[in-house]
């Protein structure tokens, strides 16, 4: 998936097992595209996602879950198709309410409130980026 720039401050929430990201961000995103288009291409086409990396990510999800994410038909003169299975859904269901909860969570607004703002962190990463004076004259 892509790394998205994000003006304010957020949590991202990724559930790793055997050193492979089986839910996170990306993947609830892809669940959700499925689920509004019916079509795991369709799908693709609006996140700007190769048809081969989509069925990476199930197929990581598929592999580390109790049931797969999403049911498909293949093509022919009736279409194509994809939805999600009951555990699909129930994915994407629990993974945005616990995001709520831990948007909502005082420990949570505790810890955001301990950044430093984003000018400051701005002007120290100038500062880092912009060559010593006098570095070349040793």
């Amino acid at each position: 998936m892509t790394r998205t720039h994000h003006p304010s401050p957020r949590f991202q929430l990724r559930l790793v097992a055997d050193r492979e990201i089986v839910v996170g961000p990306g993947k609830i995103e892809l669940l959700e595209a499925i689920e509004r288009h019916g079509s795991i291409a369709a799908a693709c086409r609006e996140m700007g996602l190769s048809y081969k990396k989509a069925w990476q990510l199930l197929d990581t999800m598929n592999r580390h879950l109790a049931a797969p994410v999403v049911d498909t038909v293949i093509g022919g003169t009736r279409r194509g198709g994809a939805t999600l299975t009951a555990q699909g859904r129930a994915l994407v269901d629990d993974y945005r309410r616990l995001m709520a909860d831990l948007d909502d969570n005082p420990h949570g607004q505790a810890l955001m409130n301990r950044l430093a703002p984003p000018r400051a962190i701005d002007a120290e990463d100038s500062q880092a980026d912009a060559p010593a004076a006098d570095a070349d004259s040793d």
